[in-house]
């Protein structure tokens, strides 16, 4: 039985007759259209790579991040729709801040995943807002309880799962196919930073696709990244950013050319 065109279509508060929600797949659409994002999780350390499609000229380099730090311990970027992204970081936010202030403590990654999850499927159940149009990634860490490292991603039907490595946009089974290469229990930070960073390159087609920036944001457990670094969310910047940038695409380059 097909379902397409009938008008089940119209709301997603309404089921086809055979058990799908159109509303929330469509939303799903507007993600594998979008730039690529992906996570990494080692035991010391989470890393979440994207690239940022350059849709005009005239924007200002390094502005517009969609990476975004939640709190001290973690962050949230995305992929699909910009706005729908920015309102999840806020609602992320909102969480964390609602958390500390009840609890005198950090919130947990897994209740802050949980807690956006809620958020974003309650927009699947009725007809007057429509689902998100973003899949959006949750990393973070803590020394303090023992959690170690998480990483969620959370869909545009509010299901989320826990990843060593996931990917969300358009080349997201690209980036799953180099992620299934990697050892998470053995990368250093450094490693898994260098990593994300080759595979955003890597699957990103100068053919097709438009002119992107890379953006990196990080969270390691150790003092690898330096002492007044650990334990805290870092989005990376500047010099730093650009030399890995550099880093990672002549080394993309020279895999291709091994490869023809």
């Amino acid at each position: 039985m097909t379902s397409i065109g009938t008008g089940y279509d119209l709301s997603n508060s309404t089921f086809s007759p055979d058990g799908r929600v159109f509303q929330v797949e469509y939303a799903g659409k507007a993600v594998e259209n979008a730039g690529t994002t992906i996570g990494l999780r080692t035991p010391t350390c989470v890393v979440i790579a994207l690239e940022k499609l350059i849709t005009s000229k005239l924007l200002v380099p390094g502005k517009n991040s969609r990476i975004g730090t939640v709190d001290r311990h973690a962050g949230v970027a995305s992929s699909g729709l910009v706005p729908d992204g920015k309102h999840l970081l806020g609602r992320a936010r909102d969480e964390a801040a609602n958390w500390r202030k009840t609890y005198k403590i950090p919130i947990g990654v897994h209740a802050l995943a949980d807690r956006m999850a809620s958020y974003v499927q309650a927009y699947t159940l009725y007809s007057s807002v429509r689902p998100f149009g973003v899949s959006a990634i949750v990393g973070g860490g803590s020394l303090d309880d023992g959690e170690g490292t998480k990483l969620y991603m959370i869909e545009p039907s509010g299901a989320y799962y826990g990843y060593r490595g996931c990917s969300a946009g358009k080349g997201r089974q690209l980036a799953k196919n180099e992620l299934e290469k990697l050892d998470f229990d053995r990368l250093t930070a450094k490693e898994a930073i260098a990593h994300a960073a080759r595979i955003i390159h890597t699957i990103h087609d100068e053919a097709k696709d438009k002119e992107f920036e890379l953006e990196l944001g990080y969270i390691c457990l150790d003092d690898e990244m330096g002492e007044d670094k650990k334990g805290i969310w870092q989005t990376m910047s500047g010099d730093e950013l650009a030399r890995i940038d550099t880093e990672a695409r002549e080394a993309a380059e020279a895999a291709d050319e091994m490869e023809e």
